[in-house]
């Protein structure tokens, strides 16, 4: 079994085979998903993750503001991801959160700001949360240390691709760490290295679809299915069977949210 700990098929992408793709996952072994509501949270995209998660019992749902629409969010927005927790429970995770200085979406002292923000509301609503960050490892690390620690502090740091320093501090922090199809790149190698020496009790395997599909799939839209790949990717790296990385991967993902050991649907 597979669990990919962070997917978007809630998204637009999937409009037209949706279903489709849900049962391809399933039928590659992919017994559950995270799908992660992004955009502008007054645009009914957080609502459409909760819905595809309340239609489906092997899909999960994680809502947030992501880095890039961190000029969007304010005390409205903050209400509207606080109901839908509070009224779903299959809503598991605030994210994703974070910093994003490659592509400065968002004005980087809002981003900042907001991320400090969406931590502390995690942390009152009893959620792990979902972490981005992309060229802003030393704020992260800064932030996360300031407002993300002790008792009860959990979460993922999503699509790994960071330094080992990064690695390290998130892990210190209670994190588990979440590789993508990048780990299957050709020019992986730093990643590789960084994978290497996670430990196995803070793997996770996602897919980050439709982005970043693994080889052999780069090119194509990616979709959860794709997820084994990333598991083989890291079996071969830890010399573990790919079944193994399966079930010890799908363990953490239990454990982090506090399910019942997933089940085949």
């Amino acid at each position: 079994m597979f669990v990919d700990s962070h997917a978007h098929v809630d998204g637009p992408e999937y409009d037209a085979d949706r279903d489709e793709v849900i049962q391809r996952a399933r039928a590659a072994g992919v017994d559950a998903i995270l799908t992660v509501g992004t955009g502008d949270p007054h645009s009914g995209a957080l609502e459409r993750a909760v819905q595809l998660a309340e239609e489906n019992r092997d899909i999960f749902a994680a809502i947030g503001t992501h880095p890039h629409d961190a000029r969007l969010f304010d005390d409205r927005a903050a209400d509207r991801i606080n109901g839908l927790i509070k009224n779903s429970s299959r809503v598991i995770a605030w994210g994703e959160i974070g910093l994003d200085y490659h592509y400065d979406n968002s004005p980087r002292d809002v981003q900042r700001d907001v991320f400090r923000r969406q931590l502390r509301l995690a942390r009152t609503a009893g959620l792990p949360v979902i972490i981005h960050t992309r060229e802003a490892e030393d704020d992260t690390i800064e932030i996360l240390q300031e407002e993300w620690n002790g008792p009860g502090a959990r979460g993922i740091m999503h699509c790994f691709s960071g330094s080992m320093r990064l690695a390290e501090a998130t892990i210190k922090l209670g994190f588990l760490i979440s590789f993508a199809g990048v780990l299957t790149f050709k020019k992986a190698d730093d990643l590789r290295e960084v994978a290497v020496r996670v430990p196995l009790d803070r793997l996770l395997i996602e897919t980050d679809c439709p982005y970043l599909s693994p080889v052999p799939f780069r090119g194509r839209r990616n979709e959860p299915a794709h997820v084994v790949e990333v598991a083989r990717s890291l079996a071969g790296i830890h010399q573990q069977t790919i079944e193994e990385i399966g079930r010890i991967t799908s363990s953490n993902f239990s454990d982090l949210f506090r399910l019942p050991y997933l089940q085949p649907v």
